[in-house]
């Protein structure tokens, strides 16, 4: 019996283990508009068809608008954050242009554990 319980306990901990593993952060610093990161930082169009990896990416067609409310910096600078719609996530800055800029002035603020989870309805997942 001790050794069933201890099977199940170790399952546990590895699938714990492996849903932390997907929620990686890509980055500890990004720059926004504002020190909350709500303030829409400018409006792009996509030139390209994109498809994320997991459900922290955004998937967008080509000509598509997208709002940006954040850029990852330092460690990650090819990836942004932001909304088409209902829609949020980060996607490559390459994949897009700049159609408008909103905010000139960036703030560097710190990233959180929640910025790198999945969000579903109103709850956060693990990948």
């Amino acid at each position: 019996m001790s050794r069933i319980l201890d099977q199940k306990i170790l399952l546990l901990v590895i699938s714990f283990l492996t849903s932390v593993q997907g929620t990686k952060v890509l980055s500890e610093w990004k720059k926004c508009g504002d020190r909350e990161c709500e303030t829409a930082m400018s409006r792009v169009q996509a030139t390209t068809d994109y498809l994320g990896p997991d459900c922290r990416y955004l998937n967008f067609k080509t000509g598509e608008e997208i709002i940006v409310y954040s850029k990852l910096s330092r460690k990650n600078e090819n990836l942004w954050t932001g909304s088409k719609g209902k829609d949020f996530g980060y996607f490559p800055k390459d994949a897009v242009k700049v159609e408008e800029v909103f905010i000139a002035e960036e703030v560097e603020v710190l990233t959180k554990e929640t910025d790198f989870l999945c969000l579903h309805g109103d709850k956060y997942a693990f990948e």
